[in-house]
């Protein structure tokens, strides 16, 4: 059993935060499912930029797709959902296998749509349509207009990723967001089972921002401890409606931006049942080579409501935190978004 099969047997799935042709054509992808258990796939226009722009498989298609679509962002997703396609066919044996509880692959909707809920929804249904694979997820950003699409698209029988989120209160409105929409749904005399969600908290990135601000015995901690916290407010939420499965925590950005910290350190302090980590390449062969499987996610209580006791003390809000990283990331991702239209033009 590798090491990264080992997390599975406390709970947790593991997914790759990466798709390219070359991972399917390879059968690399199929080997991690084998070999290391992976459940999942998640991309991004980062991940979309990177490979496109390296991976020579999509040369010969995109050329061929110039001449046939007119619209970059057409152009882009004729060139990119067959993929989708594909590894959705490639996890589809998991998905049937755990009864739909593993095995997705995730899109995203157009970052520039964030601010608008009736675009965003419009964009879900499309692609979900396009896609037309039962273990696709759609991800939309954990927005103010985000909310409003979120809970529109789970009613519509839409499997979604909340991207983005990065604040307790903004969390707490994600699931709130899940909630309105099974429940709607349920109102219709709608089923609610067999529609997957996860909440995709991003980790890393909290503590590459309040490092700078912090004294030694503070950094590289409060990420881990916040976290930790929202599993255990995730414990605690209400039933949802009869049948519907729970909206699932996923830990993303789980790459160690600081080479002072353990190149693992986000995966290993974050085991925990009921939750996914979703790793890019080098975290998983880092993890592959000398992780260590442990039940971690609920330990160290006390230390961790001290470690936000002393952030708190400093005058440090996590919400305001969550804000500002939000608005980084979804620059971000639209910077990202604007260069892979410029490459497929």
């Amino acid at each position: 059993m590798s090491r990264l099969q080992q997390i599975a047997q406390y709970g947790q799935q593991i997914w790759l935060d990466n798709l390219s042709r070359h991972l399917l054509d390879s059968g690399e992808l199929a080997r991690w499912i084998l070999d290391d258990a992976i459940a999942g796939v998640t991309s991004n226009p980062a991940i979309f930029y990177n490979t496109i722009k390296n991976d020579a498989g999509y040369q010969a298609d995109l050329a061929r797709i110039k001449s046939e679509v007119a619209e970059p962002e057409a152009r882009f997703e004729a060139l990119v959902l067959p993929d989708i396609r594909r590894a959705c066919d490639i996890l589809r044996p998991v998905y049937d296998e755990s009864s739909g509880e593993r095995g997705f692959v995730s899109f995203e909707v157009a970052p520039a749509l964030a601010h608008d809920a009736t675009a965003t929804l419009a964009a879900a249904r499309r692609l979900w349509a396009a896609i037309d694979r039962p273990n696709a997820m759609i991800k939309i950003p954990a927005t103010q207009a985000g909310m409003t699409a979120i809970a529109a698209a789970i009613e519509a029988g839409i499997n979604v990723n909340v991207t983005l989120i990065f604040g307790p209160r903004q969390l707490a409105a994600v699931h709130a967001a899940h909630r309105q929409g099974l429940e709607a749904r349920a109102a219709k005399g709608q089923a609610v089972a067999g529609i997957a969600s996860v909440a995709s908290v991003f980790i890393s990135r909290i503590d590459t921002l309040l490092d700078p601000q912090l004294p030694p015995e503070l950094q590289g901690k409060i990420a881990i401890a916040s976290a930790r916290a929202a599993y255990g407010r995730w414990k605690e939420l209400p039933p949802l409606p009869a049948g519907a499965a729970p909206q699932k925590l996923l830990w993303a950005s789980t790459s160690s931006k600081n080479p002072a910290y353990r190149d693992v350190i986000y995966v290993e302090d974050l085991i925990g049942p009921g939750t996914v980590n979703t790793v890019p390449d080098a975290t998983l062969a880092a993890f592959r080579d000398h992780g260590k499987a442990a039940a971690t996610l609920e330990c160290c209580q006390a230390e961790n409501h001290s470690l936000l006791a002393a952030l708190a003390a400093r005058g440090i809000d996590m919400d305001q935190i969550g804000d500002e990283l939000l608005s980084a990331g979804l620059k971000q991702f639209e910077e990202a978004f604007a260069k892979l239209l410029e490459l497929v033009a």
